[in-house]
Formats: C-alpha cells, sequence, structure tokens
C-alpha cells in the first residue's frame, strides 16, 4: 500500500513538472517573442501571448479537478494569468489561495505581490515581497521590493531619499545574486536614475545608471527588446543632453511597443524642440535689427555685477573677477575664469520640458541657446533681460535622426542660482529639484 502511495505522489510530481515546463514555455514565448518574431510584428505581440495563455489555461483547467486544492497548481494557474499586463482578479485569487495553502511557497509570494502592485495596492505588494524575502532571500523579491519602494508615495524629502537609497541597495543584492539577470541589471538601472535625481545629480550615479542599462542587455538578449529600458535611458540621455540617443531611444520603444504612447510622443516633443532652437537661433529670435542694437548698447562691463569683484568666487572655489568673453571665443566643456555676457532675444517653453531654454545674442551679435535645469516652474527670463553666465559650460551638438540634422552650441546651466540676471543673483525659490518620469516594468 505504501509503495502504491509512494507511486501515486511520485505521477503527480511529475504531472506537476509537465504542467509547470507548460508555463514555463509561455513565459519563454513572451520574453523571447522577438527571437521567434520579426520587429515588424510587435503590434500582435499582446495578442499572441495572450492566445497563448489561453491555450496554457485551457491544458491547467484539464486537471483543474485533479488539483484543486493544491497550491503548486494554483500558483501555476496565477503565473499563468499573470503572463499578461495589467492586472488579473482571477490571478489574484489563485495566488491568494496558493500563499494560504502554503504560505512557505516563495513565487506565490512574488506573482501576488505584483498582482497587488498592478492593482496600485502598493502597501500589499510591499508586504508580499517583504514577507517572501522572509521566507527565502531571492534576486525577485529583492528587485520587486526595490521598485515599490520607489514608488511608495512620498513622505519628506529626507523619508523619499531614504527609501531610495534603500531600493539601490536591494537591486544591487539582486545582482550579486545572478549576474546573468538581465532584468536585475534593468532595475538597478532605474533605481540609480531615481539616486540621480534625489541625491544632487551626481555625474558618476548617472554613468552607473547607463552602465547598468548595458549590462543588462550585454547579459541578456531579452533587454535589447525591452521598450521600457530604451525609454527610461532615453529620458535620461536627454536630460545629459545627449540628444541623438535619446531620440534614437524614443523612436526604439516605439517600435517594439506600438500601443504605448509615451516614446512616439517624446520623440517627438524633442524632435520639435531641437527644431525651433536651430531656427531661433538662426533668426536671433526674430528680434529686429534695429531693437537688437538698442539692446546691446546697455551691454557693458557692469553687467557682470558681482563677478567683476576681486572677491567673487565661483562654483568650483576660484577666487577672483572673471573677464567676459564672447561666444565664439569660449571653448567647448567648462571655461574658467571667465563669463559669458549678452541680452535675452527669445525663450521656449517646450511640451515636456526639462529645462527653461533661452537665446543670448552677446556685443558681437552672436547668439546661442542656453538651457538652465532645475527651475522653479515661475521662473524665467525676459527678451531683453542682460544674463551673465560664469564660467560657462559650452557643448557642441551634431544630431541626425530620420532625415533631419541639428547643429548648434548651447550653454548648459545647473541652477537658475548659477546666473546672473539684470546684474542680481537669483532667489533661492527660483529653484527646485527636477524630476523625471520613467516607466518601471511589470515583473
Amino acid at each position: 500500500m505504501a509503495d502504491m502511495d509512494k507511486e501515486g505522489d511520485s505521477a503527480d510530481k511529475d504531472d506537476l513538472q509537465n504542467l509547470k515546463d507548460l508555463v514555463d514555455r509561455l513565459y519563454w514565448f513572451r520574453d523571447h517573442y522577438f527571437e521567434t518574431h520579426h520587429v515588424e510584428d510587435a503590434g500582435r505581440k499582446q495578442s499572441d501571448v495572450t492566445s497563448e495563455m489561453e491555450k496554457t489555461l485551457k491544458q491547467l483547467e484539464e486537471k483543474e479537478d485533479q488539483y484543486q486544492n493544491s497550491a503548486p497548481f494554483l500558483l501555476l494557474r496565477g503565473r499563468c494569468l499573470t503572463v499578461a499586463p495589467g492586472f488579473s482578479a482571477a490571478a489574484e485569487d489563485n495566488l491568494s489561495r496558493a500563499v494560504k495553502l502554503n504560505p512557505g511557497l516563495v513565487e506565490a509570494w512574488n506573482c501576488l505581490g505584483e498582482q497587488y502592485w498592478r492593482k496600485g495596492d502598493l502597501a500589499a505588494a510591499k508586504t508580499c515581497f517583504t514577507g517572501a524575502l522572509q521566507q527565502c532571500k531571492n534576486k525577485v523579491s529583492l528587485r520587486s521590493l526595490s521598485m515599490v519602494l520607489r514608488q511608495l508615495p512620498a513622505g519628506g524629502a529626507q523619508e523619499q531619499a531614504q527609501r531610495v537609497l534603500e531600493s539601490v541597495d536591494l537591486a544591487r543584492q539582486a545582482v550579486q545574486m545572478d549576474v546573468t539577470d538581465g532584468m536585475s541589471w534593468y532595475i538597478l538601472g532605474n533605481a540609480y536614475i531615481s539616486l540621480f535625481f534625489t541625491s544632487g545629480q551626481n555625474p558618476q550615479i548617472s554613468q552607473q545608471a547607463l552602465s547598468a542599462y548595458a549590462q543588462a542587455e550585454k547579459v541578456d538578449s531579452t533587454a535589447s527588446c525591452n521598450p521600457d529600458l530604451h525609454f527610461n535611458r532615453a529620458t535620461l540621455f536627454q536630460y545629459e543632453e545627449m540628444f541623438g540617443s535619446a531620440l534614437a531611444g524614443f523612436s526604439r520603444a516605439a517600435v517594439l511597443d506600438p500601443g504605448w504612447e509615451d516614446p512616439s510622443e517624446r520623440e517627438r516633443q524633442l524632435m520639435d524642440y531641437l527644431e525651433r532652437v536651430t531656427a531661433l537661433i538662426e533668426n536671433k529670435g526674430k528680434v529686429k535689427a534695429r531693437k537688437l542694437r538698442s539692446m546691446l548698447a546697455s551691454l557693458n562691463v557692469s553687467a557682470l555685477g558681482p563677478c567683476s569683484s576681486p572677491q567673487y568666487r565661483s562654483p568650483t572655489g576660484r577666487v577672483g573677477s572673471l573677464e567676459p568673453r564672447c561666444l565664439l571665443a569660449l571653448s567647448h566643456g567648462h571655461n574658467a575664469g571667465v563669463a559669458a555676457v549678452g541680452k535675452v532675444v527669445f525663450s521656449l517653453a517646450s511640451e515636456g520640458r526639462m529645462a527653461f531654454t533661452f537665446g543670448m545674442v552677446d556685443s558681437e551679435e552672436t547668439c546661442c541657446v542656453v538651457m538652465v535645469y532645475n527651475t522653479a516652474d515661475n521662473w524665467g527670463t525676459l527678451i531683453g533681460d542682460s544674463v551673465v553666465i560664469p564660467e560657462p559650460q559650452v557643448k557642441r551638438h551634431s544630431v541626425s535622426h530620420k532625415d533631419k540634422s541639428f547643429d548648434f552650441r548651447s550653454i548648459r546651466v545647473d541652477s537658475p542660482l548659477l546666473l546672473i540676471v539684470n546684474g542680481k543673483w537669483q532667489a533661492p525659490k527660483s529653484q527646485t529639484a527636477a524630476s523625471v518620469s520613467y516607466r518601471p516594468q511589470n515583473e
């Protein structure tokens, strides 16, 4: 009799393993879709995955009477339903029953946490992932908890900063558990983006984010087909003024997920911004020649304001007055010991802007665009304002995308507090920390 029980248990295990293989193949079909289909099929991907999910569900349901109170079977059915994006009440029900029957089923806790996350119940999702980690340290719970922590409603700035630091640590732990897992590298990249914008925008952290995304693609062939990775990286590229890379990233994300409107919209906005900027530089904001000469007549050394003092201390720590320098004489990169001086001839309120943009003309009537970051919504410059940019950071842009080319120079200013407008430093309230929106992937 005991032997017969053992044989029955063995048959059940084999049966459940076969069902697990079915669900695993379903996930492989979704995650490796572009290895078996052309990118032109991207618009069909979701319907194809749904079709495969329904076939798999049908095979699972044939065993429902045999396993209706089996936690592993309920997990498999919950996983099957979770393969589609969006919240599934049926998946939540199956997974909830699975963890009640077997609280030690870590994978069920992780899948249930994902359903809560999709439902918008972040507190319940956090409880699931935390509980799973108490059962067993695993990469899925670590990276999922990292993601949820960054999305919890913000408390104070200090609390939010602490949460982001914790999320980075969790994502790092997930990577350390399996350095060949592209999803963990991708989540770490997202965590670094959040850290970049909550900790003073240290360029090293920006590089760590880009390195994490690159590593995701290196170790996992499916990462290159992740539209969220391309979109999030493009968002960072745009902030770093790597406009060609940003446009390519938004474009790629749009191709990989045709139903997602944000990438193509952000690509359109950036193209429109570059077109408008280059046109305004070329015609000097459409300011008429006589008016421009009149504006520039009042531009003299006194416009330097505090920068003319021998006691002036630059943001880099250099002490001493700054020498006014015409725009064409500025070198690419950081220009120490000098200041750019000019009159504002246009300002640009672009859609989805990351920077307040204005054009300035110097005494030689050379026009250059200035991009000011971390500005408060109500801060800006007016046509005719005198502007001094101490030790300007100059960049040359040469961008080609979809048969259009843009070539211009710009000055990057990381805060309005670094500008002197009409002889005065800007008030502290003119600055606010920049934030960007990126898309966390359903995991």
